[in-house]
């Protein structure tokens, strides 16, 4: 299989690790999706490298391939039909702003439709980290939109595969509640993984060990501390700004504190829902984790419980420098 580049803290590096998921899409590739796939974790864990490396593979078992990130500004219809493939460039032509272009999700539905009517047997449609641009219930009917595709096709097909990725924020919940989707979980990178990462990176750098236990594997967070040269206080910095923890350390203080401390915190009976709802919005936290039964995730699950991570067993830090952001803040 041909390993797509990526860009990655200024660098072009080869898609690496994520094995188990790869063999995951081939055997959805096999069978089709019955539902839609909508593959939730924690910001920057390394969905999008692995849906772009996922695309190559199903164009490699000769599915046509939709692609939509408006946060990226790419929408792409690989499916032979050059009317669609037309009109695709010049909806990006068109759009604005990745918000813009993020209103356009029922384009995508549209065009799968479209490809199906003219032929197009074998399709994969892969939505990635587009709800964040629009409310939980646009986004629970981007997915009915691709339940329909595969239940009443304008014509009959061989296979549909159907894969959209978010962030844990709220939508997760939403699309659970109509049961529209199969909804699995990703974690951050495997230890073997993130360390075959964090070779590719040139120039002085700290222990792995150190890498290791500031980003917990997350891919997004060490791009972040090599852009600054490993400059922890910067990330922290900015993550307190753009997360607007301060408000939240003044509003909850102890309450949150606890939560550093240990995420299943959140699971008292007496602990506040809307500190709960705070973090969830905020992408600090995945809530309500899933057993680490291999079955129920993508690509391998994170440990039963790892307090130096941030990691509980139904509650965990998307990164560990996440809770060290709040620690710092609440110091």
């Amino acid at each position: 299989m041909k390993r797509v580049k990526l860009d990655f803290a200024g660098l072009k590096v080869e898609f690496c690790d994520r094995e188990r998921a790869l063999k995951q899409v081939e055997e959805l590739a096999e069978r089709g999706t019955w539902h839609p796939l909508v593959v939730f974790g924690p910001e920057g864990c390394g969905k999008t490298a692995w849906l772009k490396q996922s695309a190559e593979l199903l164009k490699e078992l000769g599915f046509s391939v939709i692609y939509f990130n408006p946060m990226r500004r790419e929408f792409l219809a690989e499916v032979g039909v050059k009317s669609i493939e037309e009109r695709v460039l010049e909806v990006l032509r068109q759009a604005g702003s990745a918000h813009a272009l993020a209103g356009l999700m029922g384009y995508v539905i549209d065009l799968a439709r479209e490809a199906i009517r003219l032929g197009r047997s074998k399709l994969a449609i892969i939505v990635d980290d587009a709800f964040q641009y629009v409310g939980d219930r646009e986004a629970a009917f981007l997915v009915k939109g691709m339940l329909e595709v595969i239940e009443y096709p304008p014509e009959s097909y061989e296979k549909v595969v159907a894969i959209a990725a978010t962030s844990e924020g709220t939508s997760r919940w939403e699309i659970g509640r109509h049961r529209w989707a199969t909804i699995r979980p990703m974690w951050n990178m495997s230890r073997k993984g993130f360390e075959e990462l964090y070779e590719k990176l040139p120039g002085p750098k700290p222990p792995v060990e150190e890498a290791w236990r500031l980003t917990g594997g997350n891919p997004e967070v060490l791009a972040r501390l090599y852009e600054v040269k490993w400059d922890v206080s910067a990330v922290v910095e900015d993550l307190v700004k753009a997360k607007k923890l301060r408000d939240l350390a003044k509003k909850w203080g102890e309450r949150l504190r606890e939560v550093v401390e240990d995420p299943d915190s959140l699971l008292k009976r007496d602990f506040p829902e809307e500190l709960k709802d705070e973090l969830i919005a905020k992408n600090l936290i995945v809530y309500d984790m899933y057993s680490r039964d291999e079955r129920f995730w993508i690509d391998e699950p994170p440990p039963e419980k790892d307090l130096e991570l941030g990691i509980g067993k139904d509650v965990a830090w998307q990164s560990p420098l996440y809770r060290e952001a709040v620690r710092k803040t609440m110091e």
